[in-house]
């Protein structure tokens, strides 16, 4: 089952912000652009929307995880709720890497990027605390840009059709940036991969850079010194 969503904006309680997490579900063809489904808007376009988050897409099943975690906004918690674009079932952050590409429909879409979740779930479902467990346990979802634009409907093809040759997952991606010392030649590999969104490409470099500084003002952090006592007891 493809389901596709779209809202425009709508005041967000206790405080009446403006958000475009609240979306409809699409039941006629909509047009897919390089900025996303017409019709769709974003209210901060500083950290929302763009071509590089064209589509956002969440994975069915850790909307159960969720309503495990927070049995208060379960029966909220449905496909299209958390503000995503699209729901397919069968994807996850462990199954799409990044530079998957997508024929949907009569467009071309590309995994860019991880979602990063928004103070705006906790206000979207009543709770506190959504969106760091979303950040926490890596069912963030995912972004994809859109590389030819073309019309799709609900329950239209999805299929991937093209994957890097040393795909990383959304999952690989989220894991390795959430270690609290990761190996800075690791970061730049990753930083490599073919079709990671430029904001991300800087992050782990930046990132890589501060570690190999911190590496050469200290030699053992990276690469501690032999225990000459393995194996003897130790007081």
């Amino acid at each position: 089952m493809i389901q596709i969503f779209l809202g425009g904006i709508r005041p967000l309680p206790p405080d009446n912000q403006p958000t475009g997490i609240f979306k409809q579900e699409v039941v006629m063809p909509v047009w897919v652009g390089k900025d996303g489904l017409a019709g769709d808007a974003q209210a901060d376009r500083r950290v929302h929307g763009g071509p590089e988050k064209a589509l956002h897409q969440y994975a069915v099943a850790s909307y159960a995880r969720l309503a495990f975690a927070f049995p208060d906004a379960a029966n909220l918690l449905v496909p299209g709720s958390i503000g995503e674009n699209l729901s397919v079932a069968d994807w996850d952050e462990a199954t799409l890497a990044i530079g998957d590409v997508f024929r949907f429909g009569d467009s071309t879409i590309q995994v860019s990027q991880p979602r990063a979740p928004c103070w705006k779930i906790d206000h979207r479902f009543g709770v506190e605390g959504m969106a760091q467990f979303i950040a926490e346990q890596r069912i963030t979802g995912w972004y994809f840009r859109v590389l030819e634009e073309g019309a799709v409907e609900p329950n239209v093809g999805f299929e991937r059709i093209e994957r890097n040759v040393e795909p990383i997952s959304i999952a690989d991606l989220l894991t390795l940036w959430a270690e609290h010392r990761p190996d800075p030649d690791r970061l730049i590999e990753v930083s490599r991969t073919p079709g990671l969104t430029a904001s991300w490409v800087s992050k782990l470099e930046d990132r890589a850079g501060r570690l190999r500084q911190m590496g050469e003002d200290n030699p053992t952090l990276f690469h501690p010194r032999p225990d000459n006592n393995i194996g003897q007891d130790r007081a």
